[in-house]
């Protein structure tokens, strides 16, 4: 049996049935231990695991990796629609829930809130979902994504 860490690598071209996609990229290189070193555009971060998981805590674990990326994106979308009608932004916070499933372990039944203390107005409360709803990640997760997993070819990894 082969075994994947918490980062399996996804070969990304930039023609799949036909369709073209924006090349994004994230390289993810093991470091020790359990934990690896995510990098895109130049930005690092660091993914590990819980102690009790073998590892040194040192930095979020993938899931909480997906969560963050969905409250980030939320927030994003969220904090644009409240800039551009010139409402309050302070005390803006999101936060991402999610529940586990099994066969396949997956994350399931994913919650996201989004706080604005400042805002009252109905209208604006929903136009601030409206427009979280637009998110990337949100759609993503929406419409799920065909996934490719491939071993890179020794002749890619002598020439890296």
């Amino acid at each position: 049996m082969i075994r994947y860490g918490p980062f399996v690598p996804v070969c990304l071209s930039l023609e799949w049935s036909s369709r073209i996609l924006i090349g994004m990229e994230t390289r993810v290189r093991f470091l020790d231990g359990v934990r690896f070193e995510a990098e895109a555009r130049g930005h690092t971060t660091l993914c590990d695991q819980p102690v009790e998981n073998g590892g040194q805590d040192s930095g979020m674990t993938p899931p909480e990796f997906l969560l963050a990326s969905l409250g980030t994106c939320a927030g994003y979308y969220a904090l644009q629609y409240l800039k551009a009608r010139g409402l309050s932004t302070v005390g803006l916070v999101v936060k991402v829930e999610a529940g586990k499933a099994a066969q396949p372990a997956r994350m399931d039944h994913f919650r996201i809130v989004i706080d604005v203390p400042e805002l009252v107005d109905a209208r604006h409360r929903e136009g601030v979902i409206r427009a979280a709803k637009n998110c990337l990640i949100h759609n993503t997760m929406l419409h799920a994504p065909s996934i490719e997993l491939a071993l890179a070819d020794v002749e890619a990894l002598k020439s890296a």
